[in-house]
């Protein structure tokens, strides 16, 4: 049995990858937050956590996670903003500390993009600025596209445009790799699958390179591993698939294309990785498809930026929204 996406994104076999860049940051890093609450959603109750002043001068920001399945963890860097304002980190229906129904009915876009005006909903913001990555940029994309009043700014952050898009860039990145580990992944989509084990490393060889270059900070690991797994696992297998580069479930025909004209460009921050699945020369094109958009590459990163670059990813973030905080 192959080793499922949580495993590796949590930090297995750690050993085999880079120094982090976050040494300066760890002491920064809230683990503990402010307020938590579950907030009722459609099929469930969703678990938020709030660092900072909800009322403080600048306005707050809520950030998605990515998968389908992961959980708010890998965002834990985001709380050092928390001196400056708000961070709402939260955990989507069926993933992390959120309710778990496993309710196909529940695996729709739109209902997932609708938590995020429960949770503004339930805490009473008026203005914010809304982010995500990888999956929880599509959600920030589709949140964008609804042009919500309040919203101060989008940040797209190394996104799901298209499943058509992602597979392309998937399979070149592949097709980059060395031929041995190539020729593994290919026969581990047939019927006669290799051994697990060739499996898992030749998926692990894919990750190190294209999605995670740097071991989480210290104590991230830990604080996802207390989190209940299994749903999580579940909703990634279903709604994409078994690995980063294979898209069999409810999303393999997801196009969220149309929607990059409906956003408002001059307050959208596109950002992905030097080494990003979600490729940089992709994702340029998309942001230039947004009239007025702006796109930045973070160099040395993968698609984990928050893991791989994580100071350079907050000082970023913190320049863009400055320059939104106003009306």
């Amino acid at each position: 049995m192959k080793l499922g996406r949580r495993a590796f994104l949590g930090g297995m076999a750690a050993g085999t990858l880079a120094t982090p860049a976050w040494a300066r940051l760890r002491d920064e890093i809230l683990f503990k937050p402010d307020r938590e609450l579950m907030v009722p959603v459609e099929g469930g109750s969703v678990y938020v956590r709030v660092n900072g002043d909800l009322k403080g001068p600048r306005p707050p920001l809520i950030y998605a996670h990515g998968g389908p399945g992961g959980d708010h963890s890998g965002l834990l860097p985001l709380t050092a903003l928390a001196s400056e304002r708000a961070v709402i980190l939260w955990d989507q229906l069926d993933s992390g500390r959120s309710d778990a129904p496993l309710d196909p009915k529940n695996w729709r876009v739109s209902r997932f993009v609708d938590e995020i005006d429960r949770i503004r909903d339930a805490l009473g913001i008026a203005r914010w600025h809304v982010g995500g990555g990888s999956w929880g940029g599509t959600l920030a994309i589709e949140y964008g596209a609804r042009r919500r009043p309040g919203t101060a700014s989008l940040i797209v952050q190394s996104p799901l445009v298209s499943t058509k898009s992602w597979i392309a860039d998937a399979d070149l990145l592949r097709s980059r790799m060395p031929a041995d580990t190539r020729a593994t992944l290919e026969k581990c989509d047939t019927a006669a699958p290799p051994p697990a084990q060739a499996c898992n490393a030749a998926t692990w060889e894919f990750y190190r390179r294209y999605v995670i270059r740097s071991q989480r900070a210290d104590g991230v690991a830990a604080y996802r591993a207390r989190a209940p797994r299994d749903a999580g696992d579940t909703l990634y297998n279903r709604m994409w698939g078994k690995a980063e580069f294979v898209a069999t479930g409810t999303l393999r025909d997801y196009d969220g294309e149309p929607l990059l004209a409906k956003l408002d460009g001059p307050r959208a921050l596109f950002v992905c990785g030097e080494y990003d699945e979600a490729r940089p020369e992709t994702v340029a094109k998309f942001a230039a498809r947004v009239p007025g958009a702006t796109f930045r590459e973070v160099t040395g990163s993968a698609h984990s930026i928050l893991s791989d670059r994580p100071e350079a990813y907050l000082a970023l973030l913190r320049a863009w929204m400055a320059r939104h905080d106003g009306a």
